[in-house]
């Protein structure tokens, strides 16, 4: 709202419309999960809705919020069903960090951005259509439950920002994340926020635990990090799921990629310098991609920490031993998850 001072001072009007007059009316059930910022956990709660649809006997269809990359023209309908598909349309990285593991997890996967003729197509093969929002926007989608995930890394920024708050303001589920690696402090203030914002939501309380494939690749070992792109970036977080993991898996030390930086990976820290000892998964392009597989190989450590969603030794080449990271939503009150599907959607 700042750049909106700037507008209107200068004379000029705009608009800014409110999601009840653009999101756009399915005949299937919506779960919409959305969040308050970029990095929150919208993609684990996304998988743990679907597992618990499947247990139901459901077809789930995830709707990924737009990534529009590349020639639009040819991005007005996306489907993505097999791995291989990521390659037909030429994804980025941040695209199958935001895919991959939804297919992993037998789920068919729409994108691109003709949003309504990607949700009449999505409705003939769904039982159900879940939004997975991106970053902090508001669903395009009028959701029959609406989820909305809060980080107590980052207190009170359910009140900072647009339209994450909007988000927090509509939300029938407002899930507090990642208390299993928060202070109690700033649970409590993201918790004394949301009550004040939408005293009739449901809050649960949830922890993502990190899991590493091969912990013994890292442990007592130097490593280099390499975490998921847009959590510390637009996100403006220091760190991410893999910093957790190898604190958790007792390496020896974590190394600043910095100086091993090349090209648009410099400019990456130069233009988010809250970013920590980490190295954002950047690959927007095959030049990106190969910037970022440089400035793993040419690191001096022992180990690489993948903390992103996706198997990024599948794209790059990385020329050290390296181990994945994942993490999954465990809810620790009640109602769930599954209570609230079952109540908001009678299944």
């Amino acid at each position: 709202m700042q750049k909106a001072a700037v507008v209107n001072a200068a004379g000029a009007s705009f608009k800014l419309l409110n999601p009840k007059k653009t999101m756009l009316k399915s005949t299937k059930p919506v779960i919409a999960i959305c969040a308050v910022r970029t990095g929150s956990g919208k993609s684990q709660t996304t998988r743990r809705i679907t597992n618990i649809l499947k247990e139901k006997g459901k077809k789930v269809v995830v709707v990924r919020h737009p990534m529009p990359y590349g020639d639009l023209a040819k991005q007005e309908v996306q489907r993505y069903a097999e791995l291989e598909d990521m390659d037909k349309h030429e994804c980025t990285i941040e695209e199958r960090e935001e895919y991959e593991h939804h297919i992993n997890n037998g789920a068919i996967v729409y994108a691109g951005v003709d949003y309504e003729k990607i949700l009449r197509q999505a409705e003939q093969e769904a039982d159900v259509v879940l939004w997975d929002g991106g970053n902090n926007d508001t669903p395009f989608y009028n959701p029959d439950l609406f989820i909305t995930i809060a980080d107590p890394h980052r207190p009170g920024h359910e009140k900072l920002y647009y339209p994450g708050q909007i988000n927090v303001l509509l939300a029938d589920v407002v899930i507090i994340n990642k208390i299993d690696t928060a202070e109690k402090e700033k649970v409590d203030i993201v918790r004394k926020n949301i009550k004040e914002l939408n005293p009739n939501c449901v809050i649960i309380d949830g922890a993502s635990p990190v899991t590493v494939e091969n912990p013994e690749i890292i442990k007592d070992k130097v490593v280099i990090v390499v975490e998921d792109g847009p959590t510390l970036t637009h996100g403006g977080m220091a760190y991410g799921a893999g910093v957790v993991a190898a604190k958790q898996a007792c390496v020896k030390d974590i190394i600043d990629p910095r100086k091993y930086a090349l090209g648009s990976i410099t400019e990456t820290y130069n233009k988010y310098p809250t970013t920590g000892n980490v190295l954002p998964a950047m690959g927007y392009g095959d030049k990106q991609m190969q910037e970022l597989q440089e400035t793993i190989n040419n690191a001096e450590c022992e180990a690489v920490v993948i903390g992103t969603p996706i198997d990024l030794g599948k794209l790059i080449n990385i020329n050290k031993p390296s181990t994945r990271v994942t993490y999954e939503l465990r809810e620790l009150t009640k109602p769930d998850l599954k209570e609230m599907i079952e109540k908001k959607l009678n299944i």
